[in-house]
């Protein structure tokens, strides 16, 4: 950097369809975990930032849900709107595809964003390459899709190629002050990311089915110093599903809350004491005031 060079700072959007990788990424960038991951898709439901501040650079990436063209109830009506919401305030947006892939729902999304945005075509997963000669080719392709500001392949999940990547936003963030302080990594709180991790391991730990219709509520969060009392509910659509995820003899519950508390205790560097229950609000997916409670609106 040129001493006296100017500040640069600004909103990056991660954009893309579902089960990309775009909370992988955004984990990665910060490095901290703030964004939940799975290998089902539609994990992330809610947007998060995730903030980088390097000497004369500070970037705000934004993980946004996976655009959802398949469903309509009202919570993917909601994450979807999330998407457009979060695209419509940034400067600069990561187009995050799969590499080898790259189809009508990848063009769907690019499709949302504004024009004079600089749109960079993030190819991740690089490393799942049994061919590393048809990368070349598949950059071609997709470049032919969009004129994109720049192409960068990566692979999220082993750290592959994200400093040119960090390098690359660096080059089309636009003048500016910091908008965060230099050692603040999220704009998420701890009683935040408490209920996303519950969520997380109920993701990991369940079937295709039920993680879908579940939501998860903090009822009590008591921080005093390094010690953490959470007391949160996990709501679930039907009553079935109240039996799956208890399991026989409570043993699933008890996995899901002790996965959840060791990384609770990892992340906010605190002891944590949680108690989780279960609960039946049928239909909440479907049902704006329900959302609204929730915190999906």
């Amino acid at each position: 950097m040129i001493s006296g060079e100017a500040h640069r700072c600004g909103l990056v959007a991660i954009v893309g369809r579902p089960n990309v990788g775009k909370s992988t990424l955004l984990n990665q960038l910060v490095g901290v975990k703030i964004s939940i991951t799975s290998k089902k898709a539609q994990t992330t439901r809610h947007r998060i930032s995730g903030v980088l501040t390097r000497p004369h650079e500070q970037f705000v990436f934004v993980d946004t849900p996976g655009f959802q063209t398949r469903h309509s109830n009202a919570l993917n009506r909601v994450m979807n709107r999330a998407v457009t919401d979060s695209l419509a305030d940034v400067d600069v947006v990561l187009c995050l595809v799969e590499a080898g892939r790259f189809d009508e729902r990848d063009r769907r999304v690019l499709k949302l964003v504004p024009g004079q945005r600089p749109v960079l075509l993030v190819i991740n997963k690089i490393d799942r390459l049994g061919d590393k000669r048809v990368l070349l080719p598949f950059i071609e392709q997709a470049a032919r899709a969009h004129p994109f500001a720049e192409i960068v392949p990566v692979s999220a999940e082993r750290g592959t190629q994200l400093s040119d990547l960090v390098d690359a936003v660096a080059r089309h963030l636009p003048e500016g002050p910091a908008l965060f302080e230099a050692d603040a990594v999220t704009d998420r709180s701890e009683r935040f990311l408490a209920s996303e991790l519950i969520r997380e391991k109920v993701f990991r730990l369940l079937g295709e089915e039920v993680p879908y219709g579940v939501s998860v509520v903090i009822d009590q969060f008591e921080e005093e110093g390094r010690l953490r009392r959470i007391n949160a509910s996990i709501i679930v659509d039907r009553p079935g599903h109240k039996a799956i995820l208890i399991g026989e003899g409570g043993l699933k519950l008890k996995a899901i809350a002790s996965g959840a508390r060791k990384e609770m205790e990892q992340i906010f560097d605190a002891k944590v004491f949680l108690e989780v229950w279960v609960k039946v609000k049928g239909g909440w997916a479907d049902d704006e005031r329900q959302l609204r409670l929730l915190g999906y609106l």
